[in-house]
């Protein structure tokens, strides 16, 4: 059945659209794909990584932090692809839909291959597969509502952010165990070592995610008859991003996008700096009794354990208290939340203070560390998620989204340049201990109070797919002006 029988415009309903279940299940087997590879990216390069010759040669802890960070840029520079070929010629359920078996190659590479080779060739498919789809998956979101359930939205992007975590929360939970062979023994039992086609290592713990990546593909295809497929633009998409309403957006747009990016550059280092950092703290944990130790790659779990008790209690009790308290519009919240990565990274600070003193803190520092900044990762993401796709006109939501993705891209591009300018050919870094750290928070800070001044003085326009015209409206106004959430 082509793309074109299907419904083309959102159905006239006041409740949840009947894609939404296949759109959210996808995405959780496609979040525990992407993050389960991407938790043991780290450890995998630091102590697996093998040469030509099939011995270890693993990289030094700035090599890691550079590549994966490389690899985190490519993955969020292609959603501007996956844009264009959707918006331009395929649309959004046929591009996620082939991008997605690229996607599978690269995990099918990892797992087979535990060279540099492999590594980047599976890495290079995996950043185009994910990348791409990015933008059309959170715009085919959108897509699905009209007029009368677009008071839906908000829920559902959050919902939608919480399918992406519990994703993320299962697999760095189970990766960092499926590489790890003494750790897989302790869990699963000893009886498991005369199975030979379960052996864990680098090809079982990329295996894994391999295999929710087609889990996910198929799941996809299974709603292709419950989906509203918008069509593609052909030639005027160009025409829309240089003029008009397009050209408006977009610049309107851009400055949160770079202000932003610095937030990406802290929390993206919870997959490099922040499981380094955990190597040297004291990783047991009293569990119920029982004394266990965590894996450094492991507390990344931490993050969307933290994602699934925050976005319900932000979106029933913070937002609305805060909001009753000042007004709060979305560009407050992402005001708030990337103050909140000061603290955030001020944590962790004085925690690298601590080891290079000869202390060994406990990883409940760093489970704080990581409350606050999935604090504002709420604050910051599920609302620039929202907020992009409401402020983009209807014909380019793609391009939106990609532009705004770009934004993690830049920030895990300055991170990847300051670890290849910071290290030194003795091996030491410009930036020892704490001082890496540090220097980061106060990046932070300084963007921080820069985007006081987009929050004072933006103005926008809400744009909604089965409404003809946008609804014009000054989203912020002065900061003691009344909000209105999108």
């Amino acid at each position: 059945m082509s793309e074109t029988k299907h419904a083309t415009k959102p159905f006239d309903i006041e409740g949840m659209p009947p894609g939404i279940p296949y759109i959210v299940g996808n995405e959780a087997a496609e979040r525990f794909s992407f993050y389960g590879m991407k938790a043991i990216l780290t450890v995998f390069m630091t102590q697996y990584l093998l040469g030509a010759d099939g011995e270890v040669e693993a990289m030094s802890d700035p090599q890691a932090r550079f590549w994966v960070h490389t690899f985190v840029v490519a993955a969020y520079f292609f959603p501007l692809a996956g844009a264009l070929i959707s918006d331009w010629l395929f649309g959004k359920y046929k591009t996620i839909l082939l991008l997605s078996i690229v996607y599978c190659l690269g995990h099918f590479c990892l797992a087979m291959d535990e060279t540099r080779w492999g590594l980047g060739i599976g890495l290079a498919l995996i950043s185009i597969g994910t990348g791409a789809i990015k933008p059309c998956v959170s715009a085919h979101v959108g897509d699905q509502f009209g007029t009368r359930n677009k008071h839906l939205l908000p829920k559902i992007f959050g919902w939608f952010y919480v399918a992406i975590n519990l994703g993320a929360f299962l697999s760095t939970l189970l990766t960092p165990i499926l590489l790890n062979k003494t750790r897989f023994y302790e869990v699963f039992g000893e009886g498991l070592r005369d199975v030979a086609w379960l052996t864990p290592g680098p090809s079982l713990a990329f295996g894994v995610p391999g295999i929710l990546m087609a889990i996910a593909t198929v799941v996809f295809w299974m709603g292709r008859n419950t989906f509203v497929h918008v069509p593609a633009r052909g030639k005027e998409l160009f025409k829309d991003c240089f003029t008009g309403e397009g050209k408006l957006a977009i610049l309107r747009l851009l400055p949160i996008y770079a202000f932003v990016a610095m937030f990406w550059c802290l929390f993206d280092q919870t997959a490099s700096a922040w499981v380094l950092q955990a190597k040297n703290m004291d990783l047991e944990v009293n569990l119920f009794g029982k004394v266990i130790e965590v894996l450094p790659s492991q507390l990344q779990a931490t993050n969307p354990f933290f994602i699934l008790m925050f976005v319900p209690l932000f979106a029933y009790v913070i937002y609305p208290a805060l909001d009753k308290s000042f007004g709060l519009t979305p560009l407050r919240k992402i005001a708030i939340g990337m103050f909140l990565a000061v603290v955030a990274f001020s944590v962790s600070g004085w925690i690298e203070t601590q080891i290079s003193a000869g202390e060994t803190p406990s990883i409940g520092w760093q489970v704080l560390a990581y409350a606050i900044l999935t604090a504002a990762e709420v604050m910051v993401s599920i609302t620039c998620l929202e907020f992009s796709y409401t402020q983009s006109p209807n014909s380019m939501k793609s391009v939106i989204m990609s532009l705004y993705l770009l934004s993690v891209a830049a920030g895990n591009e300055f991170t990847a340049i300051v670890n290849l300018l910071i290290e030194k050919s003795d091996g030491t870094s410009r930036l020892p201990g704490a001082d890496y750290y540090w220097f980061f928070t106060g990046c932070m800070f300084v963007a921080a109070v820069g985007f006081l001044y987009v929050v004072k003085t933006y103005q926008g326009k809400t744009y909604i797919q089965d409404e003809d015209a946008p609804t014009a409206h000054a989203v912020e106004m002065e900061a003691d002006a009344e909000g209105t959430e999108h």
